[in-house]
């Protein structure tokens, strides 16, 4: 009889072990699935909120330089010692290869006070 019964406990304890195993695993794989789909609704809502931000952001940046563009025509020329040029539309300022393209008309810039093509940056 204390061998019946003891085969019956080791039985029951090999059953209850497998159901434990079986749970665990059953778990892990719903909290994958869970993980998942967490990870994918977070990057949805996530993409939602700053999507949104990051336009408007960027059209404010536009307009700021829209924006800034004549003041940055006026003052950048007075700054680089081209008086002839402060506030002319055609002002470029970029240097390439060392060597400064101040507009398409005077590639170096105009040397008397008063340049024939100049046009203001102010819109009117």
């Amino acid at each position: 009889m204390a061998d019946e019964v003891e085969q019956f406990f080791t039985d029951i304890a090999k059953d209850v072990g497998e159901m434990v195993e079986s749970f665990f695993e059953a778990s892990e794989e719903i909290a994958e699935q869970m993980q998942t789909v967490f990870a994918i609704e977070f990057e949805q809502r996530l993409g939602e909120l700053i999507d949104p931000i990051l336009e408007a952001y960027l059209g404010m940046e536009l307009v700021v330089e829209e924006t800034a563009h004549p003041m940055i025509h006026t003052v950048e020329p007075f700054l680089n010692d081209r008086p002839a040029c402060v506030g002319c539309r055609h002002y470029h300022g970029q240097t390439y290869g060392g060597t400064m393209l101040v507009c398409g008309m005077h590639p170096y810039g105009w040397e008397g006070e008063k340049c024939p093509d100049w046009q203001s940056t102010w819109q009117e």
